[in-house]
């Protein structure tokens, strides 16, 4: 069967059909917007900028741990330690090594955490990257492994540390092997604090679990990100287990600014100065 259109010779019905569908809805190029998780304002892309802020409410867009090094260390200082290291799937978890190889993929990490030596505006430091793209920033026995090696080189060339935390907690397929990692960090920490020398962390979203109970909250200083997701359970695991409705805005850094456990809330485009200023009065 044919359809006649007076502005077009005989067409198929169905092409008809399909170019009426197709006009109706125009198609959008993929990644031209990006919903904001705050505001939930779909943003042009282009407007977030380099450091990844939305325009409308301020969030800090979460951010690959390369990216973050580029942008707060000076240009040309970093120098990565520990690439080589790779994780291993001690327990034999089903599919875990599957996940390890797309997650390097998506990254191009080899791990959830970027460590190593650097200058913050002419500063020098050892500072640690989680990147949440990496199965959520979860710490590994590998993750674990290098932080404390960056701690422990620190003490040697008495450096101080800043770390930039992000992170859904412990890793589950790793176990108690993952939650080893806490005590293995926080020893680390002990020492670098015991030789007098100064750590900093700056807590980004999401900060949470594991993280948060162990290194995540044993700087000297903790500055944090605006709006950055801050604490140990979720949200839907404490309302069910208190069987209450929580405030609005709960683990939300302002929150827990307010309740006594971050020093201070600074803006990405702030953060470089804002650490230099630190270093420099510490050093």
């Amino acid at each position: 069967m044919k359809l006649f259109n007076r502005k077009r010779n005989y067409i198929p019905i169905h092409i008809e059909h399909q170019i009426s569908e197709e006009s109706d809805s125009p198609k959008v190029p993929s990644g031209m917007f990006t919903k904001c998780p705050s505001c939930k304002r779909s943003i042009y892309t282009k407007d977030l900028g380099q450091d990844k802020i939305c325009p409308e409410c301020g969030y800090a867009f979460r951010m690959p741990a390369k990216e973050r090094v580029s942008l707060m260390v000076d240009e040309g200082s970093f120098e990565e330690w520990d690439k080589s290291l790779t994780p291993e799937n001690p327990l034999n978890f089903p599919g875990y090594e599957e996940k390890i190889k797309a997650a390097q993929e998506k990254t191009g990490l080899n791990e959830g955490v970027l460590t190593g030596k650097a200058a913050i505006q002419m500063q020098p430091v050892v500072t640690c990257v989680m990147d949440a793209n990496f199965i959520m920033g979860s710490m590994g026995h590998v993750v674990g492994e290098k932080l404390a090696r960056a701690f422990e080189k620190a003490t040697e060339e008495q450096l101080p540390v800043v770390v930039f935390t992000a992170s859904g907690g412990a890793r589950m397929q790793e176990g108690m092997i993952s939650l080893m990692q806490m005590a293995k960090v926080s020893s680390a920490i002990a020492k670098h604090s015991a030789a007098g020398l100064l750590y900093i962390t700056v807590l980004t979203d999401p900060t949470t679990g594991g993280v948060t109970a162990s290194f995540a909250m044993q700087g000297d200083i903790i500055l944090s990100e605006p709006q950055a997701l801050v604490g140990f359970a979720g949200r839907r695991v404490i309302e069910g287990t208190i069987k209450e409705a929580l405030p609005e805005g709960f683990q939300l850094a302002e929150s827990v600014l307010e309740n006594g456990f971050i020093d201070r809330i600074v803006s990405r485009r702030a953060l470089a100065e804002t650490l230099g200023l630190l270093l420099k009065m510490h050093s």
